[in-house]
């Protein structure tokens, strides 16, 4: 998954901003406050403290304010360049700062970090609404935008001047005055309950620890739970464990039903102050889908074959269970592990027999490798540059001689550090205020098996698609070649942000380019062909699980947001209606349960998280544009591609996927991938 950061481009600070400064720190101590005297200017994780950041945040917004105050305050006529390029730059010490803190709060989280997250999220709520009801702001940027067709403005620049424009729309800029003050109140409870949610999620997750009597530990990591489920064949323990997962903040002291409750009724209410009729209306207003009805309709076109298949391997895996236990019926518990019975048996394909062609090491050069062949870039390991944990690699990416990005890559689970796998940035590329090109520096966090002290971290097929997908996320940010900072890289609509991930996961999938990354981590052995074939064939094993999970999550997702009035939501029952009524098998249940679905309920993908299915579509049509050429590598394709990359969101999605395809996509290359045509 993409993580970015959403930061308000924020104005006015309350006076106590400029005054909490820690008393025994001077500027000069604090490393937020001077240019980072290091190697392309990344930041020195060794010289920043728990301390440093708060005093840095105040000073941040502090400096913001100034800089709105003064195009505010500029006697002159509002033009694109002392209104909208000022507005577009201001605010550089805030983004720092935010960008070092919230990436490390999800990957070096600590008692002190959570203190800080919870002291600074209602001072970046005011100070962001500040500067979106600023009503002097915002008269100065319609006055500009206004008079957009007379002012001779290249296509980026016009792009730039649209999106502030609707940014502020969005924002509130037309909240009547006298619903102002509840607008900043339910921004301000809406960031709160994000940042309690997924606190919760994360407690809840470390707290769980099963020693088996073997030794082994089991934890709620899924580098370690989903490989016990597919593999224990005590029916009781799988439950035990199955329980531990699923259950997680439902109720206790890191309930989380109750967050969701006040979260949804919240969102819906300040999507009518906005004008829109349900929170979905709101967000997909901004989206290519546009509407809830088309959202529908996409996922549920999918959702009828994929249905039919899982029912089908429902039926294959209770008369497995049945031979095992008879009379017992199959249970959620069960399914992991029949299925990966099934598939050993079936294709002769076991994990045990996969993974050590997959070595980590191999997967990431292999993802390298593929971005070489496509675009022609390099990635050299540079051990002297700062890094923030001893477990992040750093890669100096190279586009012949030009440095273009430096990429941190984390691969390992900590306590520390929450579930899952994201990419986000330290820094996007732009260009700054005179002209120079600031390189990315990117960051892909995940969740791999920790290597052992003989034995190097071996992933399963599934996870060397995951580095893949996160890679092909790092490769938006590290490509983009753009003026303007809110316009670069990934910070495209949501439906469209995947495309450049999901795609990569293709070349991961691929025989041809298996061959020339998958490499046994013993013998240096290349895979053997009769292993692809064995991979190739299972490829759309499971696909009816595996689809209607995704779809019914977000199904389930879409629901809590098209709510049209206020009301009582208790999550567990709420669920329970959704999957209902689009005829869910008892024996399957969403990807996420409600209480620990962090994407729709903490990371920014709420009524988005469709776009996975919406992308997919893409990105099989535009996969099968190389595939139909006879050369994965096609040069002119990569170009193509490549620039869809490079533009980011300089131009309406769609008019770059059409020049890179030359039509339309069609869904017909996603169901003939997950064989259900």
């Amino acid at each position: 998954m993409k993580r970015t950061l959403f930061l308000a481009a924020a104005a006015t600070l309350l006076a106590v901003g400029c005054q909490n400064k820690s008393d025994n720190m001077n500027d000069s101590d604090n490393p937020f406050f001077s240019k980072w005297d290091t190697p392309y200017e990344i930041p020195d994780f060794s010289r920043i403290k728990a301390e440093h950041y708060m005093p840095a945040f105040q000073e941040g917004m502090a400096r913001q304010k100034a800089e709105i105050d003064s195009i505010v305050n500029n006697p002159e006529a509002p033009t694109f360049e002392n209104t909208i390029l000022a507005y577009e730059y201001s605010g550089q010490l805030l983004r720092e700062v935010s960008s070092v803190f919230f990436n490390l709060s999800e990957c070096e989280n600590s008692p002190e970090m959570e203190a800080i997250e919870e002291e600074v999220t209602p001072l970046l709520s005011a100070h962001g609404d500040d500067i979106a009801l600023n009503a002097k702001l915002f008269s100065r940027i319609k006055a500009v935008y206004d008079q957009r067709e007379s002012l001779n403005l290249n296509p980026e620049q016009a792009r730039l001047l649209e999106e502030i424009y609707k940014s502020f729309v969005r924002g509130g800029a037309n909240v009547p005055a006298d619903k102002q003050e509840r607008f900043r109140q339910l921004n301000e409870q809406i960031a709160n309950l994000t940042m309690r949610f997924a606190q919760n999620v994360l407690k809840a997750t470390n707290d769980y620890k099963k020693v088996l009597p073997n030794g082994d530990t089991i934890t709620l990591d899924m580098p370690t739970w989903e490989p016990f489920m597919q593999s224990c064949a005590d029916r009781k323990l799988r439950e035990e464990v199955w329980h531990a997962f699923t259950d997680r903040c439902k109720s206790g002291k890191y309930d989380n039903t109750k967050i969701i409750d006040t979260l949804v009724n919240l969102r819906l209410e300040r999507a009518n102050i906005l004008g829109f009729p349900t929170h979905a209306d709101w967000v997909l207003d901004d989206c290519l889908a546009k509407t809830p009805a088309n959202v529908y309709k996409c996922l549920l076109d999918i959702w009828k074959p994929a249905l039919k298949v899982a029912k089908q391997e429902r039926d294959l895996y209770q008369a497995m269970l049945s031979k095992d236990e008879p009379g017992a019926k199959l249970q959620p518990w069960d399914w992991r592990y029949y299925s990966e019975k099934l598939r050993a048996e079936k294709y002769a394909l076991d994990d045990a027999v996969v993974r050590p062609y997959f070595c980590l090491d191999s997967v990431r050069e292999g993802a390298f490798m593929v971005a070489n062949r496509l675009y022609g870039i390099t990635f050299t390991e540079r051990t002297d540059l700062p890094t923030y944990d001893k477990e992040a690699r750093c890669f100096e990416v190279k586009d012949g001689d030009n440095t273009i990005g430096i990429l941190y890559m984390d691969f390992h689970p900590r306590a520390s550090k929450r579930s899952g796998a994201w990419m986000t940035e330290f820094r996007g590329q732009h260009r700054n205020q005179n002209g120079e090109n600031i390189i990315p520096i990117i960051q892909v966090v995940c969740n791999f098996t920790k290597p052992t002290a003989d034995r190097p971290s071996l992933l399963n097929f599934d996870e060397s698609e995951t580095l893949f997908h996160e890679f092909g996320h790092a490769l938006h940010g590290l490509l983009s070649k753009c003026t303007y900072p809110s316009l670069a890289g990934t910070n495209v609509p949501r439906d469209f942000v995947e495309l450049p991930s999901q795609v990569m996961e293709n070349w991961c999938r691929h025989p041809q380019v298996m061959k020339l990354y998958a490499h046994h981590y013993q013998t240096g052995e290349a895979i053997p062909d009769a292993l692809i074939k064995k991979i190739e064939a299972a490829a759309t094993y499971g696909q009816g699980f595996m689809t209607t999970e995704l779809l019914a999550a977000s199904l389930l997702d879409m629901d809590y947001y098209s709510i049209k009035e206020k009301q009582h939501i208790d999550p567990l029952a709420f669920e329970e209606q959704a999957m209902s009524k689009i005829g869910l098998i008892p024996e399957i249940i969403s990807r996420y349960r409600s209480p620990y679905f962090q994407h729709v309920f903490t990371t920014g993908y709420d009524a988005g998280y469709y776009s996975y299915t919406w992308t997919a579509i893409l990105d099989a049509d535009a996969f099968e544009a190389f595939a139909e050429s006879g050369d994965l590598f096609n040069p002119e394709l990569a170009k193509k591609f490549r620039h869809l990359l490079e533009s980011g969101n300089t131009v309406e999605p769609m008019t770059l996927y059409r020049a890179f395809r030359g039509k339309d996509p069609s869904p017909k290359a996603l169901l003939k991938r997950k064989g259900m045509l």
